[in-house]
């Protein structure tokens, strides 16, 4: 039996290669515990972090939030930020708030408080307004479930990171607020889905745009064209080369700019573009793409969906 050592397989400068490669550093985590009074805005708020990509968890016993911490710290998972709507629905569990926070900090993990109040005047007519119970208020009046409730809140209030009022607040108020209070210097931004359909097969119940795109000559009575679709360069050319086809793209974007820009007044942060031709086939599907990349050009979210293409 030979005794030469084992032939070298590895190309020379490889281990140098991989000594001096960094692993991608993780982003930072961060954890939110979203709190405050009953009836103050908590689920308005977990919405708006939900729509801005936060893994959002209410009505969570606070004992439960170590080990989502532990989830997400782990290697290899997938989650960044984490918020957890604690309050006193979880009636005595939430006594152990304090005690979790307190062993967060130990382990050195990073969290932030969100505290959300209102004068009991307001929370007062809010509950009125839904016809429910206080959580705490058992067989008494609403106002001193609300009592009781700033009794055990009076400590987290004050370790809280961010306290919003919403008692002047409307829904898209508290929104911006949130926004505010979580923004990690990046603009706010919508999501936009350009949508092609065939209007044989039915308008999107869900556009919040539809744009007809029949009034283009149709690909589909040029036999050369019929077979492909307006994803394949010769049919994308013929119909962007229609007369006014060009120019209908650019005016229509354009006259969606203070649209877009009033969606994000109001909080809007989906919107749908629905792309219409006879079948779905050419004609809506080349246009829409040509929309797409106009609102990308413009810094936009989009993603492009052809909802009827492969029907025929």
């Amino acid at each position: 039996m030979s005794s030469e050592p084992a032939p070298n397989t590895v190309p020379s400068g490889i281990p140098a290669i991989e000594a001096a490669t960094h692993s991608p550093e993780r982003q930072e985590s961060e954890v939110l515990i979203i709190t405050g009074m009953s009836g103050a805005g908590r689920s308005r708020a977990a919405a708006v972090l939900e729509d801005l990509d936060w893994y959002v968890v209410d009505n969570l016993p606070p004992r439960m939030i170590i080990p989502l911490v532990d989830l997400m710290t782990r290697a290899g998972s997938s989650l960044e930020r984490i918020a957890a709507v604690v309050d006193v629905r979880g009636r005595e569990f939430f006594r152990d708030l304090v005690e979790v926070l307190d062993h967060l900090r130990q382990s050195g993990a990073s969290y932030r408080i969100l505290f959300l109040d209102a004068s009991d005047e307001v929370l007062v007519r809010r509950y009125e307004q839904v016809r429910r119970p206080h959580p705490l208020q058992g067989e008494g009046r609403i106002l001193d479930g609300l009592g009781e409730e700033r009794r055990l809140l009076a400590s987290l209030q004050e370790r809280a990171d961010v306290v919003i009022d919403t008692s002047e607040l409307t829904v898209h108020d508290l929104a911006r607020e949130v926004r505010a209070a979580v923004a990690d210097g990046t603009p706010d931004a919508l999501r936009i889905n350009v949508l092609s359909f065939g209007f044989k097969y039915g308008i999107p119940l869900d556009a919040d745009h539809v744009v007809d795109m029949r009034f283009l000559a149709n690909p589909y009575w040029i036999t050369e064209l019929r077979h492909l679709t307006g994803r394949d360069a010769p049919v994308r050319d013929y119909v962007l080369g229609r007369p006014g086809a060009s120019d209908f793209i650019d005016r229509y974007v354009h006259a969606l700019e203070p649209v877009l820009a009033g969606y994000l007044d109001e909080e809007k942060r989906y919107v749908t573009i629905a792309v219409g031709c006879t079948g779905g086939k050419h004609r809506s599907v080349a246009v829409s793409e040509a929309i797409a990349a106009r609102l990308r050009a413009q810094g936009h979210r989009v993603t492009v969906t052809a909802r009827d293409l492969g029907k025929e």
